[in-house]
C-alpha cells in the first residue's frame, strides 16, 4: 500500500484511488451503454437555471 500525501491525490492510498477510478470508469461505461432516452442539453440547462432563479 503507497501512502499518498494530499497533494498528491484526495485519496489516502493508491490502493483507494485505483478504486475510485475504477468505479467511475463503470459507472460510466454503464451510462454510455444505458437505453434510456438522452435529455437535451438545453432542457438541463434550462432545468439548472431554473433552481438558480429560486436562490436569487
Amino acid at each position: 500500500m503507497t501512502k499518498l500525501t494530499p497533494i498528491e491525490s484526495e485519496f489516502a492510498t493508491t490502493e483507494e484511488a485505483e478504486a475510485h477510478d475504477a468505479w467511475v470508469h463503470a459507472k460510466v461505461e454503464r451510462a454510455l451503454a444505458s437505453t434510456k432516452p438522452r435529455i437535451p442539453h438545453d432542457a438541463v440547462m434550462a432545468k439548472a437555471q431554473a433552481i438558480l432563479d429560486k436562490y436569487k
